[in-house]
């Protein structure tokens, strides 16, 4: 086309945002012969790690080892990184109701030897607690002693903080599945581009939540937010009831879901749990292909990473909802 056409000839829109569609479209009215474009893409993200035979992470991957599949047939990798040199936006989710009371200070211990060990320089946190009510004790901050001094006041019996999710009228209970599903949609959602995690210290039981299980489990994986799963069960007399292991395998089941892992803080070294999570923090690979799903498809598509790198293996989330 001429140069000195008018731009009134010719209109060039072009709308991207991650995970959504990107929809270009090029037209030209005032010349027959311009073609037309029209590309729906649907790009699919996916945070994963990869350990090897002996268990370590591995560090050292590229792309060629790399292989993605939809609902069973590969898919071809649009993006591929290692995201270790990625700023952190993590958040800590902590359930202070009523059977999480023996933990709590145990809680502040644990996030402040977390904190100090997997925070770096250009990372930033955020601290929610909840019971039948979501509170930000701490908004999106790099200072520790920030945190740390804003959940000591919380601890202290001070409530004065903001609420995410909507005004609820819970007069008891705990919102274990909203304190999840609105710390992704509501502050992880915000976030600066790069990894993307929760760590949710509690025993996984629920009682008051507008939000199911699922509808946790689809938020997360919609943004792509790994959920490590600490969990804290007291045992009455040694014994687990029934409510005690329904809240187990939800957790277990929301960090398998989203690529983490879960974790029971009563038994082994805690402090080697959360090195461990720092670690894979900082080692994890993201991939991206373009979907080729329907308009109105809503249906969940199962996704599954894969390396030839032989004795290693991938852990990513199980899957995505289409939108």
């Amino acid at each position: 086309m001429p140069s000195h056409i008018s731009l009134k000839c010719a209109d060039a829109r072009l709308a991207v945002w991650r995970g959504l569609i990107v929809v270009l479209v090029i037209s030209a009215g005032c010349n027959a012969q311009t073609p037309v474009f029209h590309s729906n893409v649907n790009l699919i993200n996916i945070t994963f790690t990869v350990r090897g035979g002996d268990r370590k992470l591995i560090g050292d991957l590229n792309r060629d080892e790399v292989e993605v599949f939809e609902d069973g047939i590969q898919q071809k990798v649009s993006f591929f990184s290692r995201t270790s040199d990625l700023p952190l936006n993590l958040g800590l989710i902590v359930d202070a109701s009523e059977s999480q009371a023996k933990f709590f200070k145990k809680h502040r211990r644990d996030i402040e030897n977390f904190l100090k060990n997997v925070l770096g320089p250009q990372d930033q946190t955020f601290l929610l607690c909840f019971g039948n009510h979501l509170r930000l004790v701490s908004d999106f901050t790099k200072s520790v002693p920030q945190v740390i001094q804003n959940l000591d006041r919380f601890e202290h019996g001070e409530r004065d903080f903001p609420e995410i999710g909507p005004v609820e009228d819970r007069e008891e209970g705990t919102a274990f599945y909203d304190s999840i599903f609105y710390s992704v949609t509501e502050k992880q959602a915000s976030s600066d581009h790069g990894r993307r995690a929760l760590i949710v210290f509690s025993d996984g039981e629920d009682n008051s939540s507008a939000h199911h299980m699922l509808d946790a489990i689809e938020a997360a994986q919609t943004g792509d937010v790994l959920v490590y799963s600490v969990r804290y069960t007291e045992a009455k007399k040694g014994h687990l009831t029934g409510r005690n292991k329904y809240g187990i395998r939800v957790m277990e089941r929301i960090a398998r879901d989203t690529g983490a892992v879960d974790f029971d803080a009563t038994k082994g070294d805690l402090d080697q749990t959360f090195r461990d999570i720092g670690a894979e923090l900082h080692s994890l690979y993201e991939v991206a292909y373009h979907a080729s799903y329907k308009p109105h498809d809503i249906s969940f598509h199962k996704v599954m990473v894969q390396t030839t790198r032989d004795g290693a293996a991938v852990r990513a989330k199980s899957g995505y909802f289409a939108k």
